[in-house]
């Protein structure tokens, strides 16, 4: 929001260290006292409108520069990174984590540079590392941007904006672009025609072609992606050339979730969109209604809401299997190792509502260290079916910190500081030593066995 506090502690210092200036030096110039400068530089105090005015007028300096992303992503990013195994015996905290932020932020963002480097390479049977996983090397990116495209954004938006002044079908308005700007015409097909494809664009014939089977916001979504090729190819092929992957499954990968984001961002304009989150509470229903959007197109525009000046709340996503594996994961700006984490806890109620396809429900979770969210979780289904008759199925989870969840719609008529399920990162990554449903010791920790008893929890790990 407008009135946030804008902490930018590495970037005063980065200033201050390319003019040589020593910090008395500096206060002098900006008539500050030294120790207050050294307090925003360890990000202890905000970088208030006068000061960044004088920044400004003394240095020439830009002040986009304070808002460019802290080194390694900030606090949240380089926690999920040290939640990796390997730095378990080091328990750096949070306040020590800020102070090595503020104190040696080029050396944070080369670690941070490092870790997603080696985290996205394999080992090979022979030992011999190969190359990285395109997949992850394209999650990293999209939350290295904190899963916030502004020029995506701002493009789409005006976009929005130019065809509901012409049209109040947004289907229709899009098709109509579709076809006297890019002579493309849109025909349906049957799922006979179109047997295992959802959507495909026939250069020779000028169509685009979608199966039947879409329902009507897929369909607008299809012709919002096709749009995207078209009209925000300059934004999409900037980001990923600036991804610089060396990957080219990587950089196609990309530019696909590139083209999703700006349709989502069409169908669902950023301004237009966050005021009715606020408006409503952030009800979920009632904003895929007012969109027309699906609940998983919702949940995931739910965690782009980082524009700079006018932040929504900060929501995480992820989307799992009956198995528990992952198949979508975003983050944004929340801090939460439910989302980073390779393990899943069953007692989250994320693998309940699978048994219950039509509800949402809602819980409050508790992690290890006292952190509590508010989540919401839904099963829904993938467009289609496979030519074997399988319909893929899935569950989503949104969830945000309780400290923020008070507002929401879904946390009326409860206490959200009252009773919370206790759950973790996974068994390997838990270290809740009374869980009854434990699978696995933690990763690092020896199992004991005693033959003399037997407790509640089945497994019993040293250290508990």
């Amino acid at each position: 929001m407008s009135g946030e506090k804008l902490i930018a502690g590495h970037a005063v210092r980065r200033l201050r260290r390319q003019q040589a200036l020593s910090q008395a030096a500096m206060a002098d110039i900006l008539d500050i006292s030294p120790s207050y400068l050294n307090l925003i530089e360890r990000n202890q105090r905000p970088v208030s409108a006068a000061l960044l005015v004088r920044l400004v007028e003394r240095f020439d300096f830009d002040p986009r520069a304070l808002t460019s992303d802290p080194p390694g992503g900030g606090t949240a990013a380089m926690r999920r990174r040290l939640a990796d195994p390997m730095f378990a015996d080091l328990e750096m905290d949070r306040t020590e984590l800020e102070e090595w932020l503020a104190a040696a932020p080029a050396g944070a963002e080369a670690f941070a540079r490092a870790f997603d480097r080696l985290a996205g390479q394999r080992t090979g049977t022979a030992g011999m590392v190969v190359e990285a996983d395109p997949t992850h090397l394209v999650r990293r990116e999209i939350e290295r941007w904190r899963n916030h495209f502004a020029d995506l954004d701002a493009t789409a938006e005006a976009l929005a904006d130019e065809l509901r002044m012409g049209a109040g079908d947004l289907y229709g308005a899009l098709a109509e672009r579709l076809r006297v700007r890019h002579a493309l015409a849109i025909r349906i097909l049957p799922v006979e025609i179109l047997p295992d494809t959802l959507r495909r664009l026939d250069l020779h014939a000028r169509q685009l072609q979608l199966s039947e089977i879409l329902d009507a916001p897929a369909r607008v979504f299809a012709l919002a992606v096709q749009l995207a090729q078209l009209e925000a190819r300059a934004e999409i092929e900037a980001l990923v050339k600036g991804a610089a992957f060396g990957d080219r499954v990587a950089d196609r990968l990309f530019r696909r979730y590139l083209g999703q984001y700006f349709a989502a961002a069409l169908v669902m304009p950023y301004a237009r969109f966050l005021r009715a989150c606020e408006a409503t509470g952030y009800d979920l229903d009632l904003l895929c209604r007012r969109f027309g959007v699906s609940h998983e197109g919702l949940a995931h525009r739910l965690t782009t809401l980082n524009r700079v000046g006018a932040r929504g709340l900060p929501f995480f996503m992820i989307r799992v299997d009956r198995a528990g594996q992952v198949s979508k994961r975003y983050a944004g700006a929340a801090q939460s190792a439910l989302v980073e984490a390779e393990g899943r806890c069953p007692l989250w109620s994320l693998f309940a509502a699978f048994d219950r396809p039509d509800a949402v429900l809602v819980e409050t979770v508790e992690m290890e260290d006292g952190t509590r969210f508010l989540t919401q979780s839904r099963a829904v289904q993938g467009a289609g079916r496979s030519l074997s008759g399988v319909t893929a199925r899935f569950a989503i989870a949104l969830g945000v910190e309780v400290a923020t969840a008070k507002g929401l719609a879904a946390a009326r008529g409860r206490d959200l500081n009252g009773p919370a399920t206790p759950i973790g990162a996974g068994c390997r990554q838990c270290l809740r030593p009374d869980c009854a449903q434990r699978s696995l010791p933690p990763q690092g920790r020896s199992l004991i066995v005693n033959d003399r008893e037997r407790r509640i929890a089945p497994l019993h790990f040293a250290g508990d």
